[in-house]
């Protein structure tokens, strides 16, 4: 599994979450081979060619949400990410 994440400030005492998982297909025989899949297959476009996985992607920012204690269900992005707003702590 791979993904991609990123935060940004939403307001003061907040920050948005932005999340996009993809699973790469790691074939054992191909490194066996000596041929490990090439960069662009293991990144989403528009540098490579690995397709978003909505579902994983929502399972994922799910749980984020529910231990981040988020202010809101996900949304979608218009990039194939769900964010979520989460308060900011500060220790």
């Amino acid at each position: 599994m791979c993904a991609h994440i990123r935060a940004q400030w939403a307001a003061p005492g907040q920050v948005k979450i932005a999340l996009a998982c993809w699973v790469v297909n790691m074939d054992t025989a191909r490194y066996l081979g000596d041929n490990p899949p090439a960069r662009e297959e293991t990144r989403l476009p528009p540098e490579g060619t690995a397709e978003w996985d909505e579902e994983l992607t929502s399972r994922v920012i799910g749980h984020l949400a529910a231990r981040m204690n988020a202010l809101a269900t996900a949304l979608p992005t218009t990039d194939e990410h769900l964010t979520i707003t989460v308060p900011l702590v500060l220790t």
